[in-house]
């Protein structure tokens, strides 16, 4: 083998391979085909849906960013039911949050807590409120 100094900076372009830990352990290289596994966080949140009712009514609707938890504030004085409800055809149809078949997303009680992670980007979610006493404050946000 020839005795030849390394000399940095060469003139030349070194070839090497990034790569990132896979779900078993091992190490996955990045090539066009299996690309760096990145999402990018949309530059700002939408505004909240905030407000207070003191009767029965639905409000929204409140546009998630993709990909981000959405958490629901309830407070106030008041008895009742809030029911998260979810619709991708603007608003004309509403239905309500399941998870496994079962109702999910209704409140009869204050709560402060993530309630749903949207991926759709059409989706609009909306507070159907019903107030037997009192007056429930909200706020859906990201």
């Amino acid at each position: 083998m020839p005795s030849i100094p390394l000399i940095s900076p060469a003139g030349y372009a070194p070839k090497f391979a990034i790569a990132f830990g896979n779900a078993t352990g091992g190490a996955d290289t990045v090539q066009p085909d299996n690309p760096l596994p990145v999402t990018f966080a949309p530059a700002a949140a939408p505004a909240a849906l905030t407000g207070s009712a003191a009767s029965s009514t639905t409000v929204g609707p409140f546009a998630p960013a993709a990909g981000r938890a959405i958490v629901l504030v309830l407070s106030g004085t008041w008895t009742g039911q809030v029911q998260l409800l979810r619709s991708v055809d603007g608003g004309a149809t509403k239905l309500p949050v399941t998870a496994g078949g079962q109702a999910y997303g209704l409140y009869t009680q204050n709560v402060c807590e993530p309630v749903w992670e949207e991926a759709e980007a059409a989706a609009t979610l909306y507070l159907g409120i019903t107030v037997t006493t009192g007056t429930v404050s909200y706020r859906m946000g990201q």
